[in-house]
């Protein structure tokens, strides 16, 4: 077998106007989209995303929802903090389902075909909930308390409800799916008070729960993980998908997080 010796790239030119042209690099084609039943019985179809959050809307592009109505829920937040994150999130996110299906199922667009809604926190080892820091001096703390308890490790909650109207006139009307995703986030001991109020003050982290994002410069503080990432990122994208087959496809059959409350 002969030696084949690589094409050398041209030495680099002193004069700016004699580096010869190269050719453009070629666009990267995107994927097609995922063929799949409930995907292709929405598709067109008014999907209502019940959050403000970009990074839920980027998740949800990945999977081809990408033409989403944007409807934030106005019901107030008031569930009791003392209730475990489980429940916490899964009761913040019903809530927001429900706030925005019954705003929308008769305004002059039409039923929504799916809505989606999600909610997101942050608990200490000890079962504080954990949401976007109020002000610098919370923000700090928090992340502070965040490395020093438990040897860095948290743990984050998603809540997904996905709901839809029902073809016949069974009660109420709809159908209705959760899923609650735990990751235990563990954030390096030798991160230092400094670099800490350095992030703070980027304000990235500012309007997220447990004031960062590990998604962006936040993952400067995170050791590692055990879990779905993009749980943290504020959307389960897996098990989002799995409820949007349910829900289309399936509709009234039980939920198992529903029957294990």
């Amino acid at each position: 077998m002969t030696d084949e010796k690589m094409p050398l790239e041209p030495p680099p030119a002193y004069d700016e106007n004699q580096k010869p042209a190269s050719p453009a690099p070629p666009r990267p084609r995107m994927p097609l989209p995922l063929d799949l039943p409930a995907l292709n019985m929405i598709r067109g179809k008014r999907v209502i995303l019940a959050s403000a959050s970009p990074r839920r809307r980027q998740l949800l592009a990945q999977i081809g929802l990408t033409n989403l109505e944007i409807i934030p829920s106005t019901a107030p937040e008031d569930r009791d903090k003392n209730l475990p994150p489980f429940a916490y999130v899964l009761e913040t996110a019903e809530q927001k389902a429900r706030n925005v299906y019954e705003a929308t199922i008769n305004d002059k667009e039409g039923e929504p075909a799916l809505v989606i809604a999600a909610d997101t926190v942050v608990s200490s080892h000890f079962g504080q909930i954990l949401e976007k820091p109020k002000n610098e001096r919370e923000h700090f703390a928090t992340l502070k308390m965040l490395r020093d308890q438990n040897n860095g490790w948290h743990k984050v909650y998603t809540a997904v409800v996905c709901m839809a109207p029902l073809e016949s006139l069974m009660d109420p009307g709809y159908a209705m799916e959760t899923h609650v995703e735990e990751t235990l986030v563990k954030f390096d001991e030798d991160v230092t008070d400094d670099l800490i109020m350095s992030y703070v003050r980027t304000r990235e982290g500012a309007d997220k729960a447990g004031g960062y994002g590990i998604q962006g410069l936040g993952s400067i503080l995170v050791e590692k993980i055990n879990g779905t990432f993009d749980n943290v990122v504020g959307l389960p994208l897996r098990a989002t998908l799995q409820l949007i087959e349910k829900v289309i496809t399936e509709p009234g059959v039980p939920n198992e997080v529903e029957n294990a409350l």
